[in-house]
This record gives structure tokens, C-alpha cells and sequence, in this order.
């Protein structure tokens, strides 16, 4: 177990952050909920279940403490017997209020190695469609609550524990901080120049997993359709990786669209360059929020989206949507847009999804236990 160098003072009052790990989005989820104690008397201390020690990891979790339980993926399976002893010495150690848990298995840990109120954040569905977890989360329910990342991931839960009241499970969007982000992406001409695209094209961009869960032949497929209504020379930019990259690039050269269609690969970082493209597309299937389209709009890019899962909650415009998997409905939605210009910052970072926005939220949710006098 690695721990940072402070030591926390007498008489302080913390709140414990749990996490299964900080690969992917999950640093930053780190992040937005330690700021959410920002200009408070308490204190946060993060910890991840999985991961080696970083002091990159320690900066980006904007905590007053970072502790790594550095356990392997392997060794947390089954009743993560040692992980619960470790969790419940680190619970003991101070006067903490209350934990936050993301995902289920930290929240599992964190209620079976405290006695302490739990706030469960779920980042995706399904979570409580066994009933091995609903009779868990029934067991605990007097001090556990539990917050999705869009609507649609809370109304799945609030479906799976029908007997909760529905306070007891809420929403807490995902957030940006739009600043630093804005701050990172780089210059519409050094993004293109980084990408390998041409400085005059009007590119439609995509980012994600080669995955059928992201769907992104029916991404090429709408461009397709969607192509004579374009510019001349439009392109189709697809950044990322995954085990349908042979099947997507066959499927570009069946329809005669292989020089139109760019797969761009793995670009590390990859929001840094959204400003190469002109509109954002995302095709996923039940997206549980859609992170991707509010760093889209930092960028001052349009977006499209699946009118499923969390992106209509995002996008908030039913023009700007389309059904799952129809490239007919994506074609026309391309065909729509105005072209001969960028369109600017029309799809807004809303306030609900701004760090400033989600602290008025968390706080209104009376979720705080009462401290103690």
C-alpha cells in the first residue's frame, strides 16, 4: 500500500473517494467528485483499488491524499477478502464522513470494510440486473445511495431496486472542466497538420473503440450516403483502435468510399486534436453518458448523436439526434447541416455539465451526512 507524504490533521474531517482503478475516463471521475469539496471544511482522500503508484495520478486526482491498494485486476475477484482488511484500516484512520464509491466493486468493498454511509457512483448499465447485487444493495440500503451519470443510467437502477425510494437513487452528471479543456486542445491547422488531414477538407470526426458497441458502420455507411450532398473532398475521420479496424476498412472499400474514409489509430490524448474536424458524430449503441461529445463541444464542434442511453441528455437537441443504427436518418442529418462554414459553439457545454454546475447539484442533493458538533 502507497500512500502520499501528508498526514491528516486532528480534528479534520474527510471524505473517502474509492476507486476501482484510474485508467480511461476514471482519473478524471476521480477529479470531479474531489473538486466537489472544494471551499468546504472537508478534506478528500482518493483511493484506487487497482493501479501502480503515480505522481501523475496524484496531481490529476486533486486530492489532498492519494493512496494506491496496488492490487492486480486477478487478485480482486472472487470476496476481495484482503482488500476489504486493507480498506478497513485506511476507513478507521480518521474521521471520515462518509465514502464515494465508483462502480460496484469498490462500493462492495467499501460496505462490507466500513461502517461508514456509502454514495455509489454507477458509470454504466446493467449494473443491478443480477439479483445477487440487488439483494446486496437491498441488504445496505439504510446507508447507501446511489447517483447515475446521465438519467438513463438511474432510471436502469431505479427499474432493477424498484422498492427504493427514488431519492435514494439520483442524477449526477459527468463533467469538464471546459477551461482546462479548451486550454489542451491545440489549433484547428496543428491538430490537422498532427492527423495527417488536409487543411482545406471538411472532415466529420468520430472517436472510439473499433467495437460494434460504438457502431461505427453505421457511421460509414450514413457518410456514404450523405457524400454527394457534402463538399467536394469530405472526409470521414475515425480515431481509435479495436478488433473491427479490418472489417470497417473492408467495408469502406465495398462501398468506394477507402480514400474518403481516414482511420487515424490509437492517438494518445486524442481530445487535444479535436479541432481538426468540422462536426463530431457519435454512433455508439446506449452510450451510459457520451464524455466524448461535451470535449466535441469544448471544441467548439457540432455533434451529432444516437438518440439512446446518456447523448440525448448531452446534446439536448432532437435535430441533432438520430435512431440507432438507421444511416439513412445519419444521412440526412448531415445532408442538413450548413457546410460552407464552421458552425461554431451552436451545442454549448450546459451548466449541469461544468464542475461549478455539478457542485450547485451534489450539494442540493442532501447526500452530506450531518457533521458532528
Amino acid at each position: 500500500m502507497t500512500t502520499s507524504e501528508q498526514t491528516p490533521g486532528q480534528g479534520e474531517c474527510w471524505v473517502l473517494q474509492f476507486c476501482h482503478g484510474y485508467d480511461g475516463p476514471f482519473l478524471d471521475c476521480a477529479r470531479q467528485y474531489a473538486v466537489l469539496f472544494q471551499g468546504t471544511p472537508y478534506k478528500v482522500c482518493t483511493v484506487y483499488l487497482t493501479g501502480k503508484p503515480s505522481a501523475e495520478v496524484e496531481r490529476g486526482s486533486a486530492s489532498d491524499e492519494v493512496i494506491f491498494l496496488d492490487y492486480s485486476s486477478a487478485q480482486v475477484r472472487g470476496l476481495k477478502l484482503a482488500a476489504i482488511r486493507n480498506f478497513r484500516r485506511i476507513a478507521a484512520s480518521r474521521d471520515f464522513a462518509l465514502c464515494i464509491a465508483h462502480r460496484f466493486k469498490p462500493i462492495y468493498v467499501a460496505l462490507l470494510g466500513s461502517s461508514l454511509p456509502v454514495i455509489g457512483v454507477h458509470h454504466a448499465f446493467g449494473d443491478y440486473k443480477r439479483r445477487s447485487r440487488q439483494l446486496f444493495a437491498n441488504f445496505f440500503r439504510k446507508r447507501l445511495a446511489l447517483l447515475g451519470v446521465s438519467n438513463a443510467v438511474r432510471d436502469d437502477m431505479r427499474a432493477c431496486l424498484p422498492a427504493w425510494p427514488a431519492e435514494r437513487i439520483e442524477t449526477l452528471y459527468n463533467r469538464i472542466d471546459v477551461a482546462a479543456v479548451q486550454a489542451e486542445q491545440v489549433s484547428r491547422e496543428v491538430a490537422r497538420e498532427q492527423l495527417g488531414l488536409p487543411p482545406d477538407a471538411w472532415v466529420v470526426g468520430n472517436v472510439g473503440r473499433l467495437h460494434p458497441d460504438k457502431d461505427q458502420a453505421t457511421l460509414i455507411r450514413g457518410f456514404v450516403l450523405a457524400l454527394p450532398q457534402l463538399p467536394a473532398g469530405s472526409l470521414l475521420a475515425i480515431m481509435g483502435s479495436g478488433r473491427l479496424e479490418a472489417q470497417l476498412k473492408a467495408l469502406a472499400a465495398e462501398l468506394g468510399v477507402s480514400e474518403s474514409v481516414r482511420f487515424l489509430g490509437q492517438v494518445p490524448n486524442g481530445r487535444r486534436y479535436f479541432k481538426a474536424f468540422d462536426l463530431f458524430v457519435l454512433t455508439s449503441d446506449h452510450e451510459p453518458f457520451g464524455m466524448v461529445l461535451l470535449e466535441a463541444m469544448a471544441a467548439g464542434l457540432s455533434v451529432l448523436a444516437t438518440d439512446c442511453g446518456g447523448a440525448p441528455e448531452v446534446v439536448g437537441e432532437p435535430q441533432a439526434l438520430f435512431a440507432l443504427g438507421d444511416h439513412a436518418m445519419l444521412a440526412s442529418r448531415l445532408s442538413a447541416l450548413p457546410t460552407t462554414e464552421r458552425k461554431g459553439a451552436e451545442h454549448a457545454v450546459k451548466d449541469c455539465f461544468t464542475d461549478a454546475g455539478a457542485h450547485a447539484r451534489f450539494w442540493s442533493l442532501g447526500l452530506m451526512p450531518s457533521r458532528k458538533s
